[in-house]
């Protein structure tokens, strides 16, 4: 039961996420003591954390025309900034149109389109491929009760709004699940830190493409990193003014700072979410993976650190905590 509402969760696969973690991590092998793995002038150390995310949808529109050609088009918009939404959104229309992918032409990305919520709080996914289903949907239905079930010369166009179907949702605790596992080096002298490896497990529900999913976690992992040990803004009180308000001097993960990186999920249905069953992946990957960062961290020195980013000084200038 969710302890703010004490209503049932739709779906809750958190312990299921760390099971899987541990397994793959080899977590079962870990000595619990702080700051006695040593390998030459670097301490080790493994951490884990938990996250979780909010699986919400926001009320869009939709549009799908038929043409006499037997292709489609599709047109919401939606917004792409590089996670693989088109692409996503291109399945699903073809899936609710019973249709193969190679006949529907997806449109998004324009304001004159039906409208549709930005890419954002992991709703992206979840609220245009709801309206793309429906308008998939309306269009098949259009297409049966045409004469013949045939589309006329000048096509068949539908266009639909999920906004009271979202809108007569009941109200319930829906979350995306995850668990992060690390592994770190800390120079004893230095407290220069490693990350070697960092694996996350995902209850994410239905996950629509694989390689975009894939990909996506595994950024949201590295701005998790760049969370632990990079990313602070640095403000120059007798101004009111960021000293650091570039890349030259805000300092974010690169390639370097990634060695291993590894992101799975498991099989999960939750039917009380949306019509695709898709949870959203936006955030999940970075909640979590900083704390994790952090307690890899203390494992490894002894030293807990609370306040981000995990710099050098803050392991130096600290005795261990026990």
């Amino acid at each position: 039961m969710d302890p703010d509402t004490g209503q049932p969760f739709s779906s809750r696969n958190l312990i299921a996420c760390l099971r899987e973690g541990a397994r793959r991590f080899g977590w079962a092998d870990r000595d619990p003591t702080p700051g006695v793995r040593r390998d030459g002038r670097w301490l080790v150390g493994t951490g884990v954390a938990g996250s979780s995310y909010p699986a919400r949808s926001r009320a869009a529109a939709a549009a799908a025309t038929a043409a006499p050609d037997g292709t489609f088009e599709v047109r919401i918009n939606a917004t792409d900034i590089g996670t693989g939404a088109r692409t996503a959104l291109w399945q699903v229309a073809a899936d609710a149109l019973g249709v193969p992918v190679d006949r529907v032409v997806i449109r998004v990305g324009d304001s004159d389109l039906p409208p549709a919520g930005v890419a954002g709080g992991s709703m992206g996914t979840a609220s245009w491929s709801w309206a793309v289903i429906r308008a998939g949907e309306a269009l098949r239905e259009r297409i049966r009760g045409a004469p013949g079930g045939a589309v006329p010369a000048e096509g068949l166009t539908v266009e639909v709004s999920t906004a009271d179907e979202v809108r007569a949702q009941p109200a319930r605790p829906r979350y995306a699940y995850g668990a992060h596992f690390v592994q770190v080096r800390v120079d004893a002298d230095t407290g220069e830190i490693r990350v070697g490896r960092m694996l996350g497990v995902f209850a994410a529900g239905r996950v629509v493409n694989p390689t975009t999913a894939r990909s996506q976690l595994i950024g949201g992992m590295t701005m998790g990193l760049s969370m632990a040990l990079h990313e602070e803004g640095l403000l120059d009180e007798r101004y009111g003014d960021w000293v650091n308000h570039d890349l030259a001097m805000y300092h974010v993960s690169v390639c370097a700072d990634v060695e291993r990186i590894e992101a799975y999920w498991l099989p999960e249905e939750d039917p009380e979410l949306n019509p695709a069953g898709v949870k959203g992946i936006g955030e999940i990957g970075i909640v979590g993976s900083a704390a994790a960062v952090a307690n890899a961290v203390y494992h490894a020195t002894g030293v807990r650190v609370r306040d981000l980013p995990v710099r050098l000084d803050k392991l130096l200038d600290r005795p261990p905590t026990r």
